[in-house]
């Protein structure tokens, strides 16, 4: 059984920078693809960025790209979301995901409980 435990979360106003961590813990690190999510009020939970189990391999939804990278350190079995020029659409509760396999068309068999990302304008 897999634990993920998200950190980094807060308020930040448009422009600003943030980093998310995910923690991971109960089952080998390195074997499975992992990702991020997003759901803001009164919207579905949307897709933002995946990594393949060795980090060589990454996908990003259109919002994401040129502003969001995600990384993963398989020896200290944490998932990082390093966030760049943050806008108010930004806003939303982030999820960590571990999936079921070593890619992320494998689905997501794990979800963190969430850290609230606010950005202000």
């Amino acid at each position: 059984q897999v634990q993920l435990v998200e950190s980094g979360g807060g308020l930040v106003q448009a422009g600003d920078s943030l980093r998310l961590s995910c923690a991971v813990s109960g089952r080998p690190f390195s074997s499975y693809a992992m990702g991020w999510f997003r759901q803001a009020p009164r919207k579905e939970r949307e897709f933002v960025v995946g990594i393949s189990w060795s980090g060589g391999r990454t996908n990003y939804a259109d919002s994401a790209k040129g502003r969001f990278s995600i990384s993963r350190d398989n020896a200290k079995n944490t998932l990082y979301l390093q966030m760049n020029s943050l806008k108010p659409e930004d806003t939303a509760v982030y999820y960590c995901a571990a999936y079921s396999g070593d890619s992320i068309f494998t689905g997501v068999s794990t979800w963190g409980q969430g850290t609230q990302v606010t950005v202000s304008s």
